[in-house]
Order: structure tokens, then sequence, then C-alpha cells
């Protein structure tokens, strides 16, 4: 049996509650906020004993490793479905990127589960990222050529 599209677009709005989109941005907002907030206070602290590049960097050393740690027992995952984009934040997102698929997939082995899974979500993000700085790389380079930049 075929639905016509009219039909099944009545139903889906049906089914889906609409979203609290004011309530999403805050939460998305104050929970982005504050990782950035611990990653400065962090940082502040390191700066205390070490120069600010060695801060800097135990900084997202930290940060990943923390976004690690929540990870393992699904802490992250129950804040991402309050806090949406706002546990995004680059470093912490990505380290949440790269451990969820290794633990869903542990069970298939280390080679052909972790191994094989483990960049599953993170890899197409790394390709394109990769693919687009390149790109922007050889128009600045063809830019700078021309005195345009």
């Amino acid at each position: 049996m075929q639905l016509p599209p009219k039909h099944y677009d009545e139903m889906v709005r049906r089914a889906s509650p609409p979203s609290p989109l004011l309530r999403d941005c805050l939460w998305a907002f104050f929970v982005g906020g504050g990782i950035c907030l611990l990653g400065e206070l962090l940082r502040m602290t390191y700066c205390r004993w070490l120069d600010e590049e060695a801060a800097g960097t135990l900084t997202s050393i930290t940060l990943v490793f923390l976004s690690a740690v929540a990870t393992l027992p699904g802490w992250y995952h129950k804040l991402a479905t309050h806090a949406g984009a706002g546990t995004l934040v680059p470093i912490t997102g990505f380290a949440n990127s790269v451990v969820s698929p290794a633990l869903e997939f542990k069970a298939e082995g280390w080679v052909t589960g972790v191994g094989a899974r483990i960049f599953s979500i993170a890899g197409p993000v790394l390709a394109y990222g990769t693919f687009a700085s390149w790109i922007w790389g050889i128009l600045y380079w063809v830019l700078l050529q021309l005195g345009m930049a």
C-alpha cells in the first residue's frame, strides 16, 4: 500500500511534538558555554605552573580526557540529549565521536570492531575538513599571487 505524501506529512506532524526552540537554544548556549568556561578555568589554573602554550595543550588534553571518560558510562550522551548542539564544542564533541563507536563495536573485537569503526563518525569530519582546508589554502595562495590578499 502506497501512502500519499500529503497523508505521510500529516502523520509525521501528529507523531512529532513541536520543538521548544528557545529552550533548546538556551540549553545549547549554556552547556556549550559551560564547557568553554571549564576549559578556560583549566587553562588559567595550568598557567600558574606552565607557560601559555603548554597550558593550552594540557587544557585540550584534559578536555578530551574528561569527554572520553564521560562518554564511557553514557553521561555525555545524556547531556547531549538535553543540550543538543551545545555539546558539540569542537574538542569535546570530537572526543565523544571517537569513543562512542569504539564502545558500540567493542564486542566485535579490537581489530574488526574498535579498530575498524573508531573513526566511523569522526572520519568524514576529518576527511572533509582536510579537503576544505586544502581548497581554501590554494585559493588563498592564488589571491596572494594576484595581490588580492
